[in-house]
């Protein structure tokens, strides 16, 4: 059974979300960041970084959100969270799923710090491009890959949720926030939702 790593208020709701959605059992194991828990000798053996969320698999051990999401989604093809491989989606389902963590959390970073970056030298462009394009594509829907929901719909609708609705360090904008209320509405968000909250 896999074993997930997580902290309430972090960017691994993603992968309780995600693991909600495959519908398979797993074992939650709550690591108290505001306590130091993810900074344990026993903890950083399975993530040298000392971040949560992280996860195990037998003898697999891997970290970072968008890694979990895509193999925890390759792990349960029967859950249908990742197009198979030949399908024409699967580029696009790969390009939001690391859109995520690689744009979307550092144009947060930005606009909460007021960091003045070159968007040439910054790998993420620039905060006002990021969401642009995520609104543009969120115009489409219902889902990110049109009327496919994915892991890739986690990784973004988590990092919209957290930056939008719960802490306010981005702008809303329509299609967003219909996005949010689609993501909220389903029963495995609203399950991980449930178990963080406690």
């Amino acid at each position: 059974m896999m074993k997930l790593y997580w902290s309430p208020r972090t960017r691994s709701f993603s992968s309780l979300w995600l693991m909600e959605e495959t519908g398979e059992p797993y074992e939650r194991v709550l690591i108290d960041v505001f306590k130091g828990a993810q900074k344990t000798p026993e903890y950083l053996v399975i993530n040298p970084m000392g971040k949560v969320p992280a996860l195990r698999d037998g003898e697999a051990t891997l970290a970072e959100a968008a890694a979990i999401c895509a193999y925890v989604a390759e792990r349960y093809p029967q859950s249908r969270l990742a197009p198979p491989l030949g399908d024409p989606l699967r580029a696009k389902y790969l390009y939001w799923l690391f859109f995520a963590p690689s744009c979307v959390e550092p144009a947060m970073v930005q606009l909460t710090t007021k960091i003045e970056m070159n968007p040439v030298a910054a790998g993420w462009g620039d905060a006002q491009r990021v969401f642009d394009v995520l609104d543009a594509a969120l115009q489409k829907g219902p889902w990110i890959l049109g009327e496919t929901f994915s892991a890739a719909d986690v990784a973004i609708g988590s990092g919209l949720n957290f930056a939008v609705r719960l802490f306010k360090m981005a702008p809303s904008r329509p299609s967003f926030e219909r996005y949010i209320d689609r993501c909220a509405a389903r029963p495995a968000f609203q399950r991980a939702s449930a178990i963080a909250a406690g």
